[in-house]
């Protein structure tokens, strides 16, 4: 049972305090708010987060323009930026806020700060407001980009993804810092409407979370849309002057445009929400969370929970509503509704990056299965071998991954036409444990991509 405690008059006390509103927060609040419970939604940016309004949305509307625009003598810029405000309601979230809002919620469009266990200090337009949770806190305040502190960029008008996403006009040229997938998506994007692009990248390959075979792959492909890509370098100094960049490398060259976009990746502000009231590192990189995704120990105090980019384990939208599911039902159970759900299970985390082709990938790959010991063995075969791959001309591979001493797939990648739609039948095998002898007793349609997977197990044998 919690612990009930005197309202007074600068504190409201109410079942559940969701402090961040993106993807995973906005679902929790909502379920429990249609639940029945009384609920307080914390947002001081757009509700929904991130991938309505600056990523999975609009930048896959991006990727699919951009597409089409291969095939145009004269790609038009002004259909995109017209598109992207079209799905994102020019950025407004009053949509978003009324579904909530219509489901018993109670929105504060403020910022808000952890002060205990159980209390949440809100600043919004209305002044300043202290919560206190009968049930549970929930954060799900997300991640913003990291820009680094390289001499001369603050100040500048840089781009992050927010910037691109927004763009009325395709600049003249562009260099991306960062091989990861919103740096390669956006670079080739804009590189199919005739922007001269540059990719800095301090690593030695790109998409350096991935398996090798993808990183060539998308190093091939952005190449081919005349993406110039500089590996093992990094900036020393930016410059602006007022109408342009110059970015100065490591390695004494330096590399100039119109726009610069800054695509280092993302970062938790803990400090901002307070985590050192939890007894957490406010420097540390993620909220540290069990299986439930509860952070607090919970006891005669309410709990907290974590939803979302702010745990750590993927800042994918999918993995946000994942844990949502997780987090509702053990709040309803705390709040004496229910029995909760099975832990959190991450180990088949899908990833796709929508290059063209599509890379997408699930599990462990080549280097951290052998990283953890286990005795691998590896089959790989190229997509244009498939009957529909050689009809299309199409490039790519399946690559999978077998844990030898289990007989199963712990890994895999598919990368080429809908990689990431391929890649759903080796979701379930890596998630299920699919034994390898019945994935190679399965029918696959015919003519299809993903009968490279049939081809990929066979492989398997020669490694």
């Amino acid at each position: 049972m919690t612990t009930q405690r005197p309202e007074s008059a600068d504190v409201r006390e109410v079942d559940v305090i969701v402090l961040g509103l993106g993807v995973g927060g906005e679902a929790v609040a909502g379920n429990l708010a249609a639940a029945g419970l009384d609920v307080i939604g914390i947002e001081d940016r757009l509700v929904g987060g991130e991938c309505p309004y600056w990523g999975c949305i609009p930048s896959k509307a991006m990727v699919h323009l951009a597409a089409e625009a291969v095939h145009r003598d004269r790609p038009d810029w002004s259909k995109v930026a017209e598109r992207v405000r079209e799905l994102t309601a020019d950025w407004n979230d009053q949509a978003a806020v009324d579904r909530l809002v219509d489901k018993g919620m109670t929105f504060v469009r403020g910022t808000g700060r952890i002060t205990g266990v159980d209390t949440v200090a809100t600043t919004s337009a209305d002044g300043e407001q202290t919560y206190r949770a009968r049930h549970a806190i929930v954060v799900g305040t997300g991640t913003k980009a990291f820009v680094p502190p390289i001499e001369g960029l603050a100040g500048t008008p840089l781009w992050t993804n927010h910037e691109a996403i927004e763009a009325r006009e395709a600049p003249r040229s562009l260099v991306v810092l960062g091989g990861g997938a919103i740096g390669l998506e956006l670079a080739q994007v804009f590189a199919r409407f005739d922007t001269h692009v540059t990719i800095v990248e301090n690593g030695e390959r790109l998409l350096a979370v991935e398996d090798d075979e993808s990183s060539d792959l998308a190093a091939r492909a952005l190449a081919d849309d005349g993406v110039r890509i500089h590996l093992g370098v990094h900036a020393e100094k930016v410059a602006h002057d007022g109408t342009s960049f110059t970015i100065s490398l490591s390695d004494g060259r330096s590399v100039e445009a119109e726009k610069l976009l800054v695509a280092t990746g993302r970062r938790v502000d803990l400090v901002a929400i307070g985590a050192d009231a939890l007894g957490v590192d406010p420097h540390a990189h993620a909220l540290p969370v069990d299986g439930q995704l509860r952070v607090s120990p919970g006891g005669s105090a309410p709990a907290v929970w974590a939803v979302g980019d702010v745990t750590g384990q993927g800042a994918f939208t999918h993995v946000a509503m994942y844990q949502s599911a997780i987090v509702t039902k053990a709040v309803l159970h705390a709040a004496g509704r229910g029995a909760p759900g099975p832990d959190a299970d991450h180990s088949a985390l899908p990833r796709v990056t929508f290059v063209d082709p599509e890379i997408g990938a699930v599990g462990l790959t080549e280097r951290q299965a052998r990283e953890a010991g286990l005795t691998v063995r590896v089959g790989i075969a190229d997509i244009a071998t498939s009957s529909r791959g050689h009809i299309t001309g199409a490039r790519g591979f399946v690559k999978v991954i077998e844990d030898v001493d289990r007989g199963v797939l712990v890994g895999a990648t598919a990368a080429g036409p809908a990689g990431g739609e391929i890649l759903g039948a080796l979701v379930v095998a890596v998630r299920a444990a699919v034994p390898v002898a019945t994935l190679r007793d399965m029918m696959y349609a015919y003519p299809t991509y993903h009968r490279t997977i049939e081809s990929a197990l066979a492989a398997l044998d020669e490694s």
